[in-house]
This record gives structure tokens, C-alpha cells and sequence, in this order.
């Protein structure tokens, strides 16, 4: 992969050399840069230092994109310091990549330019693959006809139950005695639920989450958990930092100190979260949770096409982005569900469950479910395998 290089930093020109397989080309000013471009058509990507004499990064860029129309190769800056609106313009620019000399070692900056020579090539391979046939999906006209019918004559059947439930909510505490949230099934739609715990319960989430979810595995305390200061950053003056800014939700950080923190956090979130016996439900709210009363509003969800009485359940798009695999992102095949394999399986039987156990269950169901395999009375049995699990002991 031929790769020219312009600049006369040494310290990049010497770091790059130790990487270099014959293939490095290097030019210390951009005039000679672009004739070598006009005449060499086997280099494969442009790493520009942005000061350069008589000109800078920015503007050879526009020269390369503008004047020599050249669009299929990558073009990676390289400032000396790191500088928030040259950041910004270079990013509105729509250049590949920036990267702040003494910050990230040339051995990673070749890494990310074979990348991006990579996704450029894959790029344009696209535009030859010839159009393939679409995967329409068809929900079965019998599952639909069955859950209007079920889910109408149960709203009716029990809707003065709900009307005495409403009353308990709102006499128990002030607010709404519906919930809203966005969830994702096979779309992003709007859930319903009646409201079992304190208002303003979704701002204790996060804490919680780390404590008492049930699908984290057991921490094990092997590393520190928070990074105080980057040692690239501590080299600079006070206020300065060694790459673009980001926010950790507490302050600002660098970018290197962010991925670093972002890696140490993962280890320890899981993809869903459930809390166990959860501090935030009401006493009301306790009650109809155990006996699942506070998923009936979801019966509108099924009248409206949102949900299906049966199928997986749909997520919080907090949960829904963290779920990114091939083999977690098949359940999203399958219809979202009021009830469904998981259910019946394992939560009825005490509410203990791992991730794995989960996602195993989510994707049996999304098999069955696009695989030609279908049937009624598949989804009838776990409708009636649902009613002993509706009571259960903990409120999860």
C-alpha cells in the first residue's frame, strides 16, 4: 500500500520509517507533493502534516479533492498541537482522519490509514454488486386476526379492574398514572404501561443499573475503575489537551482518556438491565407488578400494530444500541411481544436468568418465527403457559 507523506516533522518522518515496507513515499512541501500525485497513481492514501511552508494540511486537501480530483484515496491530518476549531474545520471539510503528533504513535496512524484504505475500497466494490432481492417481512395475517381479537376482549373483560387501579396510583402518589417510554422492537414506538414506581424514577437508572442489575456478572475490583489524568495530557500546559474534547458525563476529558475509561466500564455493563427488587416501585406498583396488571395498557400497543401478544420484548434504546452482534441482534426479527419464550421459560420460575440465557431464548423464538415454521398454536401455548407465570415473587 503506497502511502505519501507530507511534512518535514522528524519525529513523524522518523517513526514512520521504523514501520516502513518499501512503500512509504515522503515529501517535505506540498508543491512537490501534488506533481508526485499527478504523476504516481499507485499511491493508495495522503498523510499531510497541517504546517507546512507556504501553505498548510487544509489546503492541500482542497488541491488533492478540487483541482485533482481526487476522490478514491484517504487523507489523514496531522497537527502539532491539538487546536479545537482546526478539529472543526477539518472535520467539516469531511477529511478522513486527525490525529495530534506525540499523542498517537505512527505505527497507529499506518493502522488507521490501511483501514480507511480498506473501507474506500469496499466502498466502491458496493457500487458493482448488482441489485439482490429484498427481504419483505410479512406478519401472519392469522397472528394478527388473533391478537385484535384477544387483545380487545381482554381490555373490555377487564376494564374495571383497570379503572380501580387507576385509582389506587393516583391516590398513592401525585403524577401520571400511565407510563410512556420509547422502546424497540421491529421499530422505535411508544410503550405503555400503568406507573409502578416514584415519579422521577428513570434519573436513579444509572446508579442502580451498577448495583443492582440482574444480568451483570459479579465484579471482580482487579482495576482501578476511574482514570484520573492522561499521561500524554499531564506533558502539556494547564487547559490543554492532547486530543478533541469529549464529555464523560461528569466533566470534560480528552479523547484518549475517554476510550480508555469507555473500555475499563464495558467489562462490567451488560446489554440488558433489570433491577431486582427495585427501591423505586410504589406499594401499588409492587402489586401490580407481580400479577403483571401493569402491562395491560400494552393490550392499545397490539390493537395499534406496535406489539403482537406474543413475540420478544422490545427494549429501551438504551439497551436496543448496545445490541450491535449478529448473533444478539436476531431477535429484532421477530415481532415485539407482551409475552414470550423467556417468560415462561425462566422467568416463572424465580426471575433468575442469565444474559446468554436471554438472547438464547429471544433468537429460538426469531428462528421460528422467519423460519417458514410458524404456527398458531405455537403462540397459543405460550400464551397458556403465561398465565402461572404472571405471579411471581420478585419485583423484576
Amino acid at each position: 500500500m503506497k502511502t505519501l507523506y507530507i511534512g518535514s516533522n522528524t519525529e513523524v518522518i522518523e517513526g514512520l520509517k521504523e514501520y516502513d515496507d518499501g512503500n512509504l513515499v515522503f515529501s517535505e512541501n506540498g508543491l512537490k507533493a501534488i506533481n508526485i500525485l499527478k504523476k504516481d497513481t499507485e499511491i493508495k492514501a495522503v498523510i499531510c502534516q497541517y504546517d507546512l511552508t507556504g501553505n498548510d494540511g487544509i489546503y492541500i486537501y482542497n488541491q488533492i479533492r478540487n483541482e485533482l480530483k481526487i476522490q478514491n484515496i484517504p487523507f489523514v491530518l496531522l497537527a502539532n498541537e491539538h487546536k479545537p476549531q482546526l478539529y472543526k474545520e477539518a472535520f467539516d471539510k469531511k477529511i478522513d482522519d486527525y490525529f495530534v503528533i506525540g499523542a498517537t504513535e505512527p505505527k497507529n496512524i499506518l493502522l488507521r490509514v490501511k483501514q480507511l484504505v480498506r473501507i474506500y475500497k469496499s466502498t466502491n466494490a458496493v457500487k458493482t454488486i448488482p441489485d439482490q432481492e429484498k427481504y419483505n417481512y410479512k406478519f401472519p395475517l392469522s397472528k394478527r386476526i388473533f391478537d385484535i381479537v384477544v387483545a380487545s376482549f381482554v381490555l373490555l373483560l377487564l376494564s374495571p379492574l383497570l379503572l380501580i387501579i387507576i385509582i389506587a396510583i393516583r391516590l398513592e402518589s401525585k403524577g401520571k398514572v400511565y407510563y410512556i417510554s420509547q422502546r424497540v422492537g421491529r421499530k422505535q414506538f411508544d410503550f405503555y404501561k400503568l406507573r409502578s414506581m416514584k415519579v422521577g424514577a428513570d434519573k436513579l437508572l444509572k446508579e442502580l443499573a451498577k448495583e443492582k442489575n440482574q444480568y451483570n456478572a459479579p465484579k471482580i475490583k482487579t482495576e482501578k475503575r476511574e482514570l484520573i489524568l492522561c499521561p500524554v495530557c499531564n506533558q502539556y500546559e494547564e487547559g490543554e489537551q492532547c486530543t478533541s474534547f469529549k464529555y464523560d458525563g461528569k466533566k470534560q476529558i480528552c479523547e484518549n482518556l475517554f476510550l480508555k475509561q469507555k473500555e475499563l466500564d464495558s467489562k462490567d455493563n451488560s446489554s440488558f438491565i433489570k433491577i431486582v427488587d427495585d427501591p423505586r416501585i410504589t406499594k401499588v406498583g409492587k402489586f401490580i407488578r407481580n400479577t403483571s396488571i401493569d402491562e395491560l395498557p400494552q393490550l392499545i400497543n397490539v390493537l395499534k400494530g406496535d406489539m403482537s401478544l406474543v413475540g420478544n420484548r422490545p427494549l429501551p434504546v438504551y439497551e436496543a444500541e448496545l445490541i450491535t452482534g449478529d448473533n444478539a441482534s436476531k431477535r429484532f426479527l421477530a415481532p415485539a411481544g407482551i409475552t414470550g419464550l423467556w417468560q415462561v421459560e425462566l422467568r416463572g420460575k424465580g426471575g433468575e436468568m442469565s444474559e446468554e440465557e436471554r438472547m438464547a431464548l429471544d433468537n429460538h423464538y426469531a428462528d421460528y418465527f422467519v423460519g417458514k415454521k410458524y404456527s398458531l398454536w405455537f403462540d397459543i401455548k405460550i400464551l397458556l403457559r403465561t398465565v402461572p407465570a404472571l405471579f411471581q415473587k420478585s419485583t423484576v
